[in-house]
């Protein structure tokens, strides 16, 4: 019997478009529900708006309000928290979100498996859209857009894409869980990992610079949610250690050693 680790191999031929399932339905959600809620009436639009968007007014007194009661009571209040993130603005607002989220949900998706996956996605939107609320208390200004949940999944991605065998080692070639590195992704070892702290430098440094402001990179100027993102980012990079489970070796030891599937076991 042989004690040599068997280490998955790649593929001679790998498919041009593997995403993850999981991922992909997401994108689906979000182009189709964009889909369906453009076409119809204005007024339906604002219908949905009011009862699924984010408002932070919902959750914080309204001083030039105070006898404003929000539609959906109670139960809306949670599921705004969720809702908001398959609403969006334009084609264009629901597509660069998908495009983000293919590039930066895959390699999380493949290391943590579905599951794990859909509580950190929501968990990262639910607490960009806190923070979102705690930086504009009684605004009645509605908030729509995954870019909460995506920036989480930035966050998240930084804490292994640079482990192993390179920046990208998280983002293509095999199919499925071990195409993930199986470096334990703390988070002592993030932050003190150069190229991470210039990937979350530059990202919140691109926030603050086109966030406050609105203007993009076209020159046309937008509302940006940029509290929101920042609060997923955070939400992605702190908390994705609770999330990324990792192989024991023979000796029954922590899987920090690599790539290979050393029990025999496969990641749940």
């Amino acid at each position: 019997m042989s004690l040599v680790p068997e280490v998955p191999v790649r593929p001679a031929n790998p498919p041009a478009f593997n995403a993850p399932a999981v991922v992909l339905a997401i994108i689906v959600a979000i182009l189709g529900i964009y889909g369906i809620v453009s076409a119809l009436p204005e007024a339906r639009q604002d219908e949905i708006i009011v009862l699924f968007a984010l408002f932070p007014g919902r959750f914080t007194a309204v001083p030039a309000h105070p006898d404003l009661i929000f539609p959906g009571g109670r139960a809306a209040d949670v599921w705004t928290l969720f809702s908001y993130t398959f609403l969006h603005g334009s084609w264009t607002h629901a597509i660069v979100n998908s495009i983000w989220l293919l590039a930066f949900g895959s390699p999380v998706a493949r290391r943590i498996g579905a599951v794990r996956f859909l509580l950190l996605y929501f968990l990262c939107g639910v607490l960009g859209a806190l923070t979102h609320v705690a930086f504009n208390a009684g605004s009645l200004v509605p908030v729509v857009g995954a870019s909460a949940a995506i920036s989480g999944m930035m966050g998240a991605a930084a804490r292994f894409v640079f482990l192993a065998d390179g920046p990208l080692g998280g983002l293509g070639g095999m199919v499925g869980p071990s195409s993930a590195p199986r470096a334990q992704a703390s988070i002592g070892r993030a932050l003190t990992d150069r190229r991470v702290l210039i990937f979350v430098g530059v990202w919140i440094g691109f926030n603050f610079l086109f966030g406050p402001t609105g203007l993009t990179v076209t020159g046309e100027q937008v509302n940006v949610a940029w509290e929101a993102h920042l609060g997923g980012f955070l939400a992605g990079l702190l908390l994705f250690g609770f999330f990324d489970p990792y192989r024991t070796s023979p000796s029954g030891g922590p899987g920090n050693v690599g790539y290979g599937e050393w029990s025999g076991r496969k990641l749940p």
